[in-house]
């Protein structure tokens, strides 16, 4: 049997459309394998992530015929050491873009040349790596618009989708079982089994289902929290259960053409680009995850006080709007995405927290947690990004569950407690009074929080530390 090749499977768990896979499938014999490798640098998946990886793993295993041999440690230990063992010159994997993964990549790619072995990485996870869109000058853009614009008119068109190869899998027998890189967490009893389901074939079913029923209108109804109307593809994307390319093709199908509107259609490629432009932004500043991009943002007067940053993490402000999308995080692993800006402009800049620890807690809690676009998305609202919404536009609470909250269905579903609260005082409870309250059971400050800050103070407060920063420039 002539010694065979690895595909090394990591954000890429798919057997479709997978670019590594069909270059592995002209050898004879494949190991397809995972690591989990906790010496990367880059920050350790939170505990949503880690329950998403377990059975992401575990479907994967079924569909290369329950050959997948996973370990858990360092990369290049283990390459080497399956390398020796069986006699592998040949290794296949998709490119990671973190700067973590880049950095131990980087390495590995190295070792292994000098041991002989050839080690090819290939784009399995986005629809151009970073360096096919950057401005004229090679520098990367910096305003998402132009980015855009280039992508869809100027850069490689994506790469059709590739059927799944005929391929003959081998098992190691000093593979871990999937249990046994102990992703689960016993003290952590959420069920996200109740709302998501991992896998490849689970995601094509959540893109059929959208362009069914959730693609017409979209551009329109995609804001509304309590219409719901998003993919939900964001998990599957990230952990590369689907890849982009055919969601890509799959838009600018003609049978798709026929059932939604060109707006909508684009309006939807838009946010799959906004994906691949903070990956963009990733490689070209590493330290994103960290550090300001704006450096003025260095000298912010960012309050400390754990107490609210609990209050905020819990669902507890006192804003229902706010409270409604952290309990939603708690409770599912995901939250809307416009309900994702209120929540961090609120934290960012009506209680005046670091934004990192807004990223942190949702790269812990999030089951779509994904570096770049946490990252970038995070600085955008708190106004130290590139692409940045000016600091000065904040997002009111109060108003924004008005307009995107229209019937209250989303806040009474996550924040039953005010279930029975008046339509009129939904979203500004305090405001309400004992008469207003009487045979609802509710008492703000007991059954419900008073809110934490004043809307309009803390507005002006934010205001005030920023035109500070500008004039200490």
């Amino acid at each position: 049997m002539k010694n065979p090749v690895i595909v090394w499977f990591r954000q890429d768990l798919r057997v479709h459309d997978n670019l590594a896979l069909v270059k592995a499938a002209e050898y004879k014999n494949i190991i397809p394998i995972y690591i989990f490798d906790g010496s990367i640098k880059d920050p350790q998946m939170g505990k949503a992530s880690c329950w998403w990886l377990h059975h992401s793993l575990q479907k994967l295993n079924e569909k290369v015929d329950s050959k997948l041999s996973v370990y858990k440690g360092n990369s290049l230990r283990i390459l080497k050491q399956l390398v020796k063992k069986h006699g592998v010159t040949k290794i296949f994997a998709g490119t990671c873009y973190e700067p973590g993964r880049i950095e131990q990549d980087g390495q590995i790619l190295a070792e292994l040349a000098a041991a002989g072995v050839e080690l090819e990485f290939v784009n399995n996870s986005l629809l151009w790596a970073p360096q096919d869109v950057l401005k004229d000058d090679g520098s990367m853009y910096k305003v998402f618009t132009p980015f855009y614009k280039n992508a869809i008119t100027s850069a490689p068109l994506p790469r059709k989708p590739l059927s799944v190869p005929s391929s003959d899998f081998v098992k190691d027998s000093d593979s871990l079982t999937i249990d046994e890189l102990e992703l689960l967490d016993a003290k952590h009893p959420v069920s996200y089994a109740k709302f998501w389901q991992p896998g490849e074939d689970a995601a094509q079913k959540k893109l059929t289902a959208f362009i069914d029923a959730g693609l017409q209108e979209y551009s329109l109804n995609r804001d509304f929290a309590d219409k719901d109307q998003t993919s939900h593809l964001s998990p599957h994307l990230h952990f590369g259960e689907i890849s982009p390319n055919v969601i890509w093709h799959t838009m600018h199908s003609a049978d798709v053409k026929k059932k939604a509107s060109p707006e909508d259609r684009e309006k939807f490629i838009a946010e799959l680009c906004w994906r691949e432009f903070s990956y963009t932004l990733l490689v070209g500043f590493p330290e994103l995850p960290k550090k300001n991009f704006q450096k003025k943002f260095d000298a912010f007067a960012w309050k400390s006080d754990a107490k609210l940053l609990h209050a905020w993490q819990q669902g507890r402000t006192g804003f229902p709007m706010v409270d409604a999308g952290m309990r939603q995080l708690l409770q599912t692993g995901y939250m809307h995405n416009r309900v994702r800006m209120i929540v961090a402009s609120f934290l960012t800049k009506n209680l005046m927290q670091f934004w990192g620890h807004g990223a942190a807690w949702f790269w812990e809690h999030l089951v779509d947690a994904d570096l770049a676009n946490n990252s970038a998305s995070w600085q955008w609202v708190a106004g130290s990004g590139v692409d940045a919404a000016p600091f000065f536009r904040i997002f009111n609470p109060v108003t924004q569950g008005e307009k995107f909250d229209t019937l209250g269905e989303y806040v009474r579903k996550y924040v039953p407690e005010l279930k029975k609260m008046p339509q009129k005082f939904l979203f500004n409870p305090w405001k309400a009074s004992v008469i207003d309250l009487r045979g609802t059971g509710i008492v703000i400050g007991q059954t419900y929080p008073m809110p934490l800050v004043d809307v309009d103070e803390s507005r002006k407060r934010a205001l005030a530390a920023y035109e500070k920063l500008g004039k200490d420039r």
